[in-house]
């Protein structure tokens, strides 16, 4: 699908961003460790989410969605079915990597696979430490899905990740639930930490202190009611573009500002952002907040370690905000973009460089001289990638003359209202 984007006055008025994908995926494979119903209000019906709950069915969850609320039940983790097909990910590097740990405690065969672009990506981050806590795999050339796990008998370990990465940690405590012994994840940066938080509500024995997180392995976890809150990955796209596009002014309800993903306002306001933070409160254990957002001047920044882990999915909208600022900006640290669902870095700085953009790739970043570029409109493509897709929407809004977006439809895949929810801002 193409989808054209012109150059428009202003961005104004309030709305909800999608709900937050890496939680909802997380509410479906947390609710499959204890027996009984769990309920998940405002959770994210998009292509990555829904082949999270497909592989679950295949499992044995029953899973309905009515009215408001989603529904699951769940036989609990010691009685999950031996999946009669490929559990089929999509996309979705996340339902890959957490079912990976999730069947590695399971005492039967699964094989995980998915599209043509996750089937590019290495798995060999997640596979290493759950081979060395006793699970079996094999991998299209050593690394590669598909992927065939046989699970069981585990042993709990120590284990240093050499990047940071919520979701291979998030793999090592779900495996780490059915091991032998504790297990003790050491990360040199903070990742993500919804996992964490959601196991403590359920009842499982995870100890934190600042770059180490551990958990014993637990005989009964108890069934939640989960509310998931608006996803700051998804609203960092309208906060990008309601500070550079003139006039505008946009409020954003109810998104999730937990501390370990919201690198975004930090850099934001780094480099000039007008933007405050409102109603701040806590929603089933996460920090939920209202952000209101108004057009700002921007000036160049240095982005890197460690805040890095706290706004990697955000990067590629980040370097359309250094398009516009005044000076060159630097993104360093970042090599993981590589090994997205596109290689993000080849992509953004491809598509902006059609666009006008002064941008520079290395091997771990991009260079942005935003005082050299102009944005303008031409043929760009999301290289399979929803955030690239997103990310050249926002450059649109700015640029002279029409943007056309060809694999648009992409966006459906984590932000299925995003399309629309643009035409309504700057159309009020």
């Amino acid at each position: 699908m193409r989808y054209t984007v012109n150059r428009v006055s202003f961005l104004k008025g309030e709305t909800e961003v999608a709900p937050d994908k890496s939680i909802s995926h997380r509410t479906v494979i947390l609710s499959a460790l204890s027996p009984g119903l769990s309920r998940v209000s405002n959770f994210l019906q998009a292509e990555d989410t829904q082949a999270t709950c497909r592989c679950l069915q295949s499992l044995g969850l029953d899973i309905e969605q009515r009215g408001q609320e989603m529904l699951i039940k769940s036989p609990g983790i010691n009685d999950l079915e031996e999946p009669e097909m490929v559990l089929d990910c999509g996309n979705s590097g996340t339902t890959m990597r957490l079912l990976a740990g999730l069947l590695a405690g399971r005492p039967f065969t699964a094989i995980l696979s998915g599209d043509s672009s996750l089937n590019k990506r290495p798995m060999g981050r997640v596979m290493k430490p759950l081979a060395m806590m006793g699970a079996h795999f094999m991998a299209r050339q050593d690394s590669f899905p598909p992927l065939a796990i046989q699970g069981g008998d585990l042993h709990g370990i120590e284990y240093s990740m050499p990047v940071a990465s919520a979701q291979v940690k998030s793999a090592l405590l779900l495996a780490g639930l059915q091991a032998q012994g504790i297990t003790t994840v050491y990360e040199e940066a903070p990742s993500r930490d919804h996992t964490e938080r959601m196991l403590e509500a359920m009842g499982a024995t995870i100890t934190r202190i600042p770059g180490q997180v551990s958990v014993a392995p637990c005989d009964r976890l108890y069934p939640q009611d989960w509310e998931v809150p608006g996803d700051i990955s998804s609203a960092a796209f309208l906060m990008v573009a309601a500070t550079i596009v003139p006039n505008s002014e946009v409020l954003l309800k109810r998104v999730g500002i937990n501390p370990t993903r919201n690198g975004i306002l930090d850099v934001l306001r780094s480099m000039g952002a007008n933007i405050e933070v409102l109603n701040s409160r806590t929603s089933a254990g996460e920090p939920v907040a209202d952000i209101l957002v108004r057009s700002a001047q921007l000036k160049a920044v240095r982005v890197a370690n460690p805040i890095i882990p706290r706004l990697i999915d955000e990067l590629p909208v980040i370097a359309v905000a250094m398009a516009v600022a005044e000076g060159v900006s630097v993104v360093n640290d970042a090599a993981e973009l590589r090994v997205k669902e596109s290689d993000r870095i080849a992509a953004i700085t491809s598509e902006l460089g059609r666009m006008g953009v002064v941008i520079e790739p290395t091997p771990d970043g991009f260079i942005v001289d935003g005082s050299k570029s102009r944005l303008r409109g031409t043929n760009v493509n999301s290289h399979g990638d929803h955030r690239i897709a997103m990310s050249l929407a926002v450059a649109g809004l700015i640029a002279d003359q029409t943007t056309n977006i060809d694999n648009a439809e992409v966006v459906n895949i984590s932000y299925p209202e995003f399309w629309n929810t643009l035409q309504a801002l700057s159309r009020q």
